[in-house]
Protein backbone atom coordinates (compact mmCIF):
# COMPACT_ATOMS: atom_id res chain seq x y z
CA UNK A 1 0.00 0.00 0.00
CA UNK A 2 1.09 3.54 -0.50
CA UNK A 3 1.44 4.15 3.03
CA UNK A 4 3.99 1.52 3.41
CA UNK A 5 5.98 2.79 0.81
CA UNK A 6 5.96 6.18 2.49
CA UNK A 7 7.47 4.79 5.35
CA UNK A 8 10.05 3.02 2.90
CA UNK A 9 10.53 5.83 1.15
CA UNK A 10 11.54 7.69 4.59
CA UNK A 11 13.60 4.85 5.60
CA UNK A 12 15.78 5.16 2.52
CA UNK A 13 16.09 8.92 3.52
CA UNK A 14 17.49 8.16 6.96
CA UNK A 15 19.67 5.55 5.41
CA UNK A 16 20.90 7.97 2.36
CA UNK A 17 21.33 10.61 5.20
CA UNK A 18 23.40 8.61 7.09
CA UNK A 19 25.60 7.47 4.20
CA UNK A 20 26.25 11.44 3.49
CA UNK A 21 26.96 12.23 7.22
CA UNK A 22 29.78 8.99 7.25
CA UNK A 23 31.62 10.45 4.38
CA UNK A 24 31.33 14.16 5.93
CA UNK A 25 33.06 13.07 9.12
CA UNK A 26 35.57 10.71 6.96
CA UNK A 27 36.55 14.23 5.07
CA UNK A 28 36.71 16.53 8.02
CA UNK A 29 38.58 13.74 9.88
CA UNK A 30 41.20 13.70 6.78
CA UNK A 31 41.42 17.80 6.34
CA UNK A 32 44.96 17.32 7.56
CA UNK A 33 45.40 13.95 5.57
CA UNK A 34 47.91 14.61 2.98
CA UNK A 35 47.17 13.64 -0.41
CA UNK A 36 43.35 12.45 0.96
CA UNK A 37 40.91 12.59 -1.93
CA UNK A 38 37.34 13.45 -0.86
CA UNK A 39 34.48 11.23 -0.28
CA UNK A 40 31.67 12.45 -2.18
CA UNK A 41 27.64 10.63 -2.17
CA UNK A 42 25.54 10.86 -5.01
CA UNK A 43 21.96 10.47 -4.13
CA UNK A 44 19.54 8.98 -7.01
CA UNK A 45 15.54 8.50 -6.99
CA UNK A 46 14.46 5.60 -7.16
CA UNK A 47 10.93 5.09 -9.10
CA UNK A 48 8.59 1.68 -8.48
CA UNK A 49 6.70 0.97 -11.71
CA UNK A 50 3.16 2.03 -11.12
CA UNK A 51 0.89 -0.97 -11.68
CA UNK A 52 -2.12 0.72 -10.55
CA UNK A 53 -3.78 4.05 -9.74
CA UNK A 54 -2.01 4.59 -6.29
CA UNK A 55 1.15 6.14 -6.09
CA UNK A 56 4.12 3.95 -4.66
CA UNK A 57 6.86 6.13 -3.54
CA UNK A 58 10.29 4.75 -4.21
CA UNK A 59 12.19 6.81 -2.02
CA UNK A 60 16.41 7.26 -2.75
CA UNK A 61 19.52 5.25 -3.44
CA UNK A 62 22.92 6.45 -3.23
CA UNK A 63 26.07 5.83 -4.50
CA UNK A 64 29.41 6.84 -2.49
CA UNK A 65 32.60 7.30 -4.16
CA UNK A 66 36.21 9.07 -4.07
CA UNK A 67 36.30 12.33 -5.90
CA UNK A 68 40.21 11.32 -7.36
CA UNK A 69 40.36 13.47 -10.45
CA UNK A 70 40.27 16.33 -7.85
CA UNK A 71 43.89 17.25 -6.97
CA UNK A 72 45.18 18.71 -3.87
CA UNK A 73 47.54 22.31 -3.82
CA UNK A 74 51.03 21.44 -3.47
CA UNK A 75 53.01 22.83 -0.35
CA UNK A 76 56.93 23.17 -0.07
CA UNK A 77 58.47 21.40 2.34
CA UNK A 78 62.10 21.20 3.17
CA UNK A 79 62.67 17.43 1.95
CA UNK A 80 63.92 16.93 -1.53
CA UNK A 81 62.20 12.89 -1.36
CA UNK A 82 58.61 14.44 -0.43
CA UNK A 83 57.06 14.12 -3.79
CA UNK A 84 53.89 14.77 -5.31
CA UNK A 85 52.43 14.52 -8.80
CA UNK A 86 51.22 18.16 -9.98
CA UNK A 87 48.37 17.53 -11.76
CA UNK A 88 46.87 14.78 -13.13
CA UNK A 89 48.92 11.26 -11.91
CA UNK A 90 50.13 9.05 -9.16
CA UNK A 91 53.40 7.84 -8.16
CA UNK A 92 53.62 4.12 -8.70
CA UNK A 93 53.98 2.17 -5.08
CA UNK A 94 53.73 -0.99 -3.29
CA UNK A 95 53.32 -2.22 -0.04
CA UNK A 96 56.00 -4.37 2.13
CA UNK A 97 54.95 -8.17 0.85
CA UNK A 98 55.37 -6.65 -3.15
CA UNK A 99 58.76 -4.33 -2.50
CA UNK A 100 60.08 -8.47 -2.14
CA UNK A 101 58.10 -10.04 -4.27
CA UNK A 102 58.36 -10.57 -7.82
CA UNK A 103 56.95 -7.86 -10.37
CA UNK A 104 54.60 -10.08 -11.57
CA UNK A 105 53.30 -11.04 -8.01
CA UNK A 106 53.56 -7.25 -6.93
CA UNK A 107 50.66 -5.73 -5.74
CA UNK A 108 50.52 -2.45 -7.23
CA UNK A 109 49.09 1.13 -6.13
CA UNK A 110 49.37 4.48 -7.26
CA UNK A 111 49.41 7.15 -4.53
CA UNK A 112 49.28 10.96 -5.60
CA UNK A 113 52.06 11.96 -3.08
CA UNK A 114 54.26 10.89 -0.52
CA UNK A 115 56.93 12.23 1.91
CA UNK A 116 59.33 9.24 1.60
CA UNK A 117 62.47 8.42 3.05
CA UNK A 118 65.37 5.75 3.38
CA UNK A 119 64.11 2.89 5.65
CA UNK A 120 67.43 0.43 6.75
CA UNK A 121 67.95 -1.18 3.71
CA UNK A 122 68.05 1.91 1.54
CA UNK A 123 64.37 1.66 0.27
CA UNK A 124 62.65 4.70 -0.05
CA UNK A 125 59.11 4.66 1.71
CA UNK A 126 56.59 6.11 3.16
CA UNK A 127 55.86 5.85 6.83
CA UNK A 128 52.25 4.15 6.42
CA UNK A 129 54.40 1.52 4.55
CA UNK A 130 54.16 2.11 0.99
CA UNK A 131 57.68 1.96 -1.38
CA UNK A 132 58.09 3.92 -3.81
CA UNK A 133 58.76 2.58 -7.69
CA UNK A 134 60.60 3.58 -10.42
CA UNK A 135 62.65 2.23 -13.91
CA UNK A 136 65.97 1.38 -12.67
CA UNK A 137 68.89 3.42 -15.01
CA UNK A 138 71.94 1.98 -16.26
CA UNK A 139 75.04 3.11 -15.91
CA UNK A 140 75.28 5.60 -18.75
CA UNK A 141 71.48 7.02 -17.13
CA UNK A 142 69.42 4.94 -19.80
CA UNK A 143 66.25 3.61 -19.12
CA UNK A 144 66.02 1.48 -22.19
CA UNK A 145 63.01 -0.41 -23.73
CA UNK A 146 60.15 -0.67 -20.59
CA UNK A 147 56.49 -1.53 -19.95
CA UNK A 148 54.34 0.99 -19.93
CA UNK A 149 51.02 -0.63 -19.37
CA UNK A 150 51.87 -2.52 -16.31
CA UNK A 151 54.36 -2.70 -13.38
CA UNK A 152 56.33 -5.14 -14.69
CA UNK A 153 59.56 -3.10 -15.11
CA UNK A 154 59.17 -1.03 -12.24
CA UNK A 155 61.41 -2.00 -9.22
CA UNK A 156 61.79 -0.58 -5.54
CA UNK A 157 63.69 2.56 -5.34
CA UNK A 158 66.74 1.40 -2.85
CA UNK A 159 69.94 3.98 -3.14
CA UNK A 160 71.79 1.94 -0.59
CA UNK A 161 74.34 0.75 -3.60
CA UNK A 162 74.82 3.93 -4.39
CA UNK A 163 76.35 5.64 -1.33
CA UNK A 164 79.83 5.00 -2.94
CA UNK A 165 80.40 6.13 -6.77
CA UNK A 166 83.06 5.52 -8.73
CA UNK A 167 82.78 5.95 -12.72
CA UNK A 168 85.03 4.88 -15.44
CA UNK A 169 86.88 6.97 -18.16
CA UNK A 170 84.99 6.09 -21.30
CA UNK A 171 85.64 9.05 -23.41
CA UNK A 172 88.00 11.81 -24.10
CA UNK A 173 87.28 14.73 -26.07
CA UNK A 174 90.57 16.54 -27.45
CA UNK A 175 90.13 20.68 -28.49
CA UNK A 176 93.80 21.03 -29.52
CA UNK A 177 95.63 23.50 -31.81
CA UNK A 178 98.97 22.27 -32.87
CA UNK A 179 101.68 25.32 -33.69
CA UNK A 180 102.04 24.71 -37.91
CA UNK A 181 105.63 26.23 -37.09
CA UNK A 182 106.75 23.56 -35.27
CA UNK A 183 106.25 21.25 -38.57
CA UNK A 184 109.50 23.82 -40.94
CA UNK A 185 112.31 22.23 -41.86
CA UNK A 186 114.60 24.45 -39.20
CA UNK A 187 112.68 23.01 -36.54
CA UNK A 188 113.88 21.08 -33.52
CA UNK A 189 111.36 18.22 -33.68
CA UNK A 190 110.57 17.88 -30.19
CA UNK A 191 107.37 16.83 -28.90
CA UNK A 192 104.93 18.56 -27.56
CA UNK A 193 103.53 16.79 -24.39
CA UNK A 194 100.13 16.91 -22.50
CA UNK A 195 99.69 14.17 -19.49
CA UNK A 196 95.83 13.79 -19.29
CA UNK A 197 94.26 12.65 -15.83
CA UNK A 198 91.53 9.62 -16.20
CA UNK A 199 90.04 6.98 -13.82
CA UNK A 200 90.28 3.70 -13.69
CA UNK A 201 86.86 1.01 -12.76
CA UNK A 202 87.61 1.53 -9.18
CA UNK A 203 88.10 5.19 -9.00
CA UNK A 204 91.71 5.58 -8.54
CA UNK A 205 93.49 8.17 -10.66
CA UNK A 206 95.82 7.51 -13.81
CA UNK A 207 97.90 9.60 -16.27
CA UNK A 208 97.42 9.16 -20.04
CA UNK A 209 100.07 11.54 -21.41
CA UNK A 210 100.13 12.40 -25.39
CA UNK A 211 103.27 13.20 -27.27
CA UNK A 212 102.83 15.36 -30.05
CA UNK A 213 106.06 15.22 -32.33
CA UNK A 214 105.97 17.15 -35.08
CA UNK A 215 107.59 15.52 -38.33
CA UNK A 216 110.44 17.96 -39.73
CA UNK A 217 110.98 18.21 -43.88
CA UNK A 218 113.85 19.02 -45.92
CA UNK A 219 112.55 22.30 -46.83
CA UNK A 220 109.54 24.35 -45.59
CA UNK A 221 106.60 22.78 -43.51
CA UNK A 222 105.03 19.12 -43.48
CA UNK A 223 101.91 20.18 -41.94
CA UNK A 224 102.60 16.40 -40.30
CA UNK A 225 102.54 14.91 -36.83
CA UNK A 226 102.94 11.72 -35.19
CA UNK A 227 101.18 11.35 -32.17
CA UNK A 228 102.04 8.62 -29.41
CA UNK A 229 99.52 8.30 -26.23
CA UNK A 230 101.32 6.50 -23.11
CA UNK A 231 99.66 5.05 -20.14
CA UNK A 232 101.05 5.12 -16.54
CA UNK A 233 98.67 3.44 -15.04
CA UNK A 234 101.37 0.74 -13.95
CA UNK A 235 104.20 3.43 -12.68
CA UNK A 236 105.84 3.13 -16.10
CA UNK A 237 104.96 5.27 -19.31
CA UNK A 238 103.50 2.24 -21.72
CA UNK A 239 102.63 3.04 -25.22
CA UNK A 240 99.15 2.25 -26.08
CA UNK A 241 99.49 3.24 -29.54
CA UNK A 242 100.27 5.77 -32.30
CA UNK A 243 98.46 7.56 -35.41
CA UNK A 244 99.59 9.92 -37.88
CA UNK A 245 97.82 12.72 -38.81
CA UNK A 246 98.26 15.01 -41.76
CA UNK A 247 96.71 18.84 -41.96
CA UNK A 248 95.64 20.80 -44.49
CA UNK A 249 96.60 24.09 -45.87
CA UNK A 250 94.13 24.45 -48.65
CA UNK A 251 92.59 28.02 -48.63
CA UNK A 252 88.95 27.64 -47.12
CA UNK A 253 89.96 24.36 -44.80
CA UNK A 254 93.22 25.42 -43.30
CA UNK A 255 94.30 23.74 -40.39
CA UNK A 256 91.70 20.98 -40.56
CA UNK A 257 92.78 17.32 -40.59
CA UNK A 258 93.72 16.34 -43.75
CA UNK A 259 94.06 12.50 -42.71
CA UNK A 260 94.53 10.25 -39.96
CA UNK A 261 96.68 7.14 -40.23
CA UNK A 262 95.98 4.87 -36.93
CA UNK A 263 98.87 2.58 -35.76
CA UNK A 264 99.27 -0.42 -33.60
CA UNK A 265 96.70 -0.21 -30.77
CA UNK A 266 94.20 2.60 -32.16
CA UNK A 267 91.23 2.40 -34.35
CA UNK A 268 89.78 5.57 -35.97
CA UNK A 269 86.38 6.08 -37.26
CA UNK A 270 86.74 9.12 -40.15
CA UNK A 271 82.71 9.23 -39.95
CA UNK A 272 82.59 9.75 -35.73
CA UNK A 273 86.26 11.54 -35.81
CA UNK A 274 86.81 9.29 -32.99
CA UNK A 275 90.05 7.17 -32.26
CA UNK A 276 89.79 4.48 -30.07
CA UNK A 277 92.49 2.98 -27.39
CA UNK A 278 92.42 0.37 -25.28
CA UNK A 279 93.68 0.99 -21.56
CA UNK A 280 93.50 -1.49 -18.85
CA UNK A 281 90.15 -0.95 -18.04
CA UNK A 282 88.87 -0.88 -21.26
CA UNK A 283 88.66 0.59 -24.90
CA UNK A 284 88.25 4.54 -24.55
CA UNK A 285 87.33 6.47 -27.59
CA UNK A 286 89.26 9.97 -28.09
CA UNK A 287 88.03 12.55 -30.07
CA UNK A 288 90.42 14.04 -32.22
CA UNK A 289 87.83 15.33 -35.04
CA UNK A 290 86.63 14.52 -38.85
CA UNK A 291 88.60 15.08 -41.91
CA UNK A 292 87.46 18.81 -43.35
CA UNK A 293 86.42 19.55 -39.46
CA UNK A 294 87.04 22.29 -37.23
CA UNK A 295 86.15 20.57 -34.31
CA UNK A 296 88.80 18.50 -32.72
CA UNK A 297 92.80 18.94 -33.37
CA UNK A 298 93.40 21.90 -35.34
CA UNK A 299 97.08 22.94 -36.57
CA UNK A 300 97.37 26.87 -36.62
CA UNK A 301 100.27 29.23 -36.55
CA UNK A 302 99.23 29.74 -33.22
CA UNK A 303 101.04 28.40 -30.17
CA UNK A 304 100.10 25.11 -28.48
CA UNK A 305 96.33 25.06 -26.93
CA UNK A 306 94.77 23.11 -25.35
CA UNK A 307 91.20 25.04 -24.88
CA UNK A 308 88.96 22.11 -24.82
CA UNK A 309 89.90 19.14 -23.51
CA UNK A 310 87.30 16.75 -21.52
CA UNK A 311 87.45 13.82 -19.52
CA UNK A 312 84.39 11.83 -18.46
CA UNK A 313 84.44 9.52 -15.70
CA UNK A 314 84.93 10.35 -11.62
CA UNK A 315 86.81 9.09 -8.83
CA UNK A 316 85.48 7.41 -5.84
CA UNK A 317 82.78 10.25 -4.16
CA UNK A 318 80.62 9.70 -1.16
CA UNK A 319 76.82 10.48 -2.29
CA UNK A 320 75.78 13.72 -0.44
CA UNK A 321 72.34 13.69 -1.61
CA UNK A 322 69.68 12.96 -3.83
CA UNK A 323 67.16 14.86 -6.36
CA UNK A 324 64.27 14.42 -8.14
CA UNK A 325 63.97 16.70 -11.20
CA UNK A 326 60.15 17.32 -12.56
CA UNK A 327 60.43 14.31 -15.34
CA UNK A 328 60.94 12.11 -12.80
CA UNK A 329 64.86 11.48 -13.01
CA UNK A 330 66.33 10.40 -9.62
CA UNK A 331 69.88 11.46 -9.08
CA UNK A 332 72.57 10.58 -6.64
CA UNK A 333 74.98 13.96 -6.09
CA UNK A 334 78.25 13.19 -4.41
CA UNK A 335 81.04 15.14 -3.03
CA UNK A 336 82.93 15.32 -5.80
CA UNK A 337 80.72 16.93 -7.95
CA UNK A 338 79.42 13.72 -10.11
CA UNK A 339 75.86 13.48 -10.48
CA UNK A 340 74.30 10.10 -11.80
CA UNK A 341 71.05 9.35 -12.99
CA UNK A 342 69.77 6.19 -10.90
CA UNK A 343 66.01 5.93 -11.41
CA UNK A 344 63.33 7.39 -13.15
CA UNK A 345 59.74 7.53 -11.61
CA UNK A 346 56.98 7.20 -14.22
CA UNK A 347 53.27 9.06 -13.51
CA UNK A 348 50.63 6.54 -13.96
CA UNK A 349 47.23 7.42 -15.46
CA UNK A 350 43.82 5.63 -15.85
CA UNK A 351 40.99 6.43 -18.51
CA UNK A 352 38.48 6.48 -15.22
CA UNK A 353 40.05 8.49 -12.22
CA UNK A 354 37.07 8.30 -10.00
CA UNK A 355 36.74 4.46 -10.67
CA UNK A 356 40.21 3.19 -8.45
CA UNK A 357 39.45 1.59 -5.64
CA UNK A 358 40.74 3.75 -2.62
CA UNK A 359 43.15 1.77 -0.05
CA UNK A 360 44.47 2.83 2.68
CA UNK A 361 47.07 5.33 3.04
CA UNK A 362 45.56 7.59 0.30
CA UNK A 363 46.76 4.99 -1.76
CA UNK A 364 44.36 3.37 -5.12
CA UNK A 365 44.30 0.90 -6.83
CA UNK A 366 43.86 0.04 -10.60
CA UNK A 367 39.94 -1.62 -11.29
CA UNK A 368 37.32 -2.72 -13.64
CA UNK A 369 36.33 0.49 -13.76
CA UNK A 370 38.79 2.41 -14.01
CA UNK A 371 39.82 1.23 -17.11
CA UNK A 372 43.82 0.16 -17.62
CA UNK A 373 47.03 1.57 -16.59
CA UNK A 374 49.20 3.52 -18.55
CA UNK A 375 52.69 4.53 -17.11
CA UNK A 376 53.56 8.13 -18.56
CA UNK A 377 57.14 10.42 -18.35
CA UNK A 378 56.23 13.16 -16.04
CA UNK A 379 54.72 15.94 -17.68
CA UNK A 380 54.08 14.03 -21.06
CA UNK A 381 50.27 13.24 -22.12
CA UNK A 382 48.04 14.22 -19.98
CA UNK A 383 49.42 13.64 -16.58
CA UNK A 384 51.39 16.17 -14.59
CA UNK A 385 55.52 16.84 -13.58
CA UNK A 386 56.50 15.42 -10.61
CA UNK A 387 57.50 17.95 -7.95
CA UNK A 388 60.02 17.58 -4.99
CA UNK A 389 60.55 19.21 -1.66
CA UNK A 390 56.60 18.93 -2.12
CA UNK A 391 53.40 17.43 -0.88
CA UNK A 392 49.94 17.96 -1.54
CA UNK A 393 47.05 18.85 0.75
CA UNK A 394 43.85 17.00 0.93
CA UNK A 395 40.90 18.33 -0.96
CA UNK A 396 38.77 18.15 2.17
CA UNK A 397 37.58 22.35 2.21
CA UNK A 398 36.33 22.58 5.67
CA UNK A 399 33.91 25.19 5.09
CA UNK A 400 31.86 22.98 2.62
CA UNK A 401 31.79 19.86 4.66
CA UNK A 402 30.41 21.94 7.36
CA UNK A 403 27.78 23.63 5.10
CA UNK A 404 26.91 19.72 4.00
CA UNK A 405 26.84 18.44 7.58
CA UNK A 406 23.81 21.51 8.40
CA UNK A 407 22.33 20.45 4.98
CA UNK A 408 22.64 16.46 6.26
CA UNK A 409 21.10 16.85 9.74
CA UNK A 410 18.21 18.94 8.56
CA UNK A 411 17.19 16.56 5.44
CA UNK A 412 17.77 13.09 7.95
CA UNK A 413 15.53 15.31 10.66
CA UNK A 414 13.06 15.95 7.75
CA UNK A 415 12.89 11.93 7.07
CA UNK A 416 12.49 10.98 10.44
CA UNK A 417 9.88 13.29 11.16
CA UNK A 418 8.14 12.25 7.78
CA UNK A 419 8.86 8.54 9.37
CA UNK A 420 7.13 9.43 12.51
CA UNK A 421 4.42 10.84 10.58
CA UNK A 422 3.68 7.63 8.73
CA UNK A 423 3.62 6.23 12.21
CA UNK A 424 1.21 8.49 13.54
CA UNK A 425 -0.95 7.48 9.94
CA UNK A 426 -0.55 3.89 10.74
CA UNK A 427 -1.95 4.31 14.53
CA UNK A 428 -4.66 5.65 13.15
CA UNK A 429 -5.80 3.12 10.59
CA UNK A 430 -5.47 0.98 13.42
CA UNK A 431 -7.33 2.58 15.50
CA UNK A 432 -10.45 2.40 13.21
CA UNK A 433 -11.54 -1.02 14.25
CA UNK A 434 -12.80 0.77 17.78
Amino acid sequence: MTISSSLNAGVSGLTANATRLATISDNIANSSTIGYRRSVVDFSSLVLDQNSAAYAAGGVITNAFKDVGEVGSLISTGNATDLAVAGRGFLPVTDAVGAVSNPSERDLLLAPTGSFSTDESGNLRTESGLFLLGWEADSQGNIGNINRSSGVDLVPINIASAQLNAEATTAINLGINLPADLTASTGLGDPVTLPLEYFDTLGRSQTLTLNFTPNIPATGFSNEWSVELLDNSTGTPTSVGTIDLVFDESAGTAGRILSATPGTGVTYDAATGNAQINLPHGAVDVFIGRPGDTAGLTQLAAPFSPTSVTVDGAPIGNLESIDVDDQGFLQAIYDNGFVRTLFQIPVGDVPNLNGLDAQDGQAFRVSADSGDLFLWDAGRGPVGNIAGFALQESTTDIATELTDLIETQRAYSSNATLVQAVDEILQETTNLRR
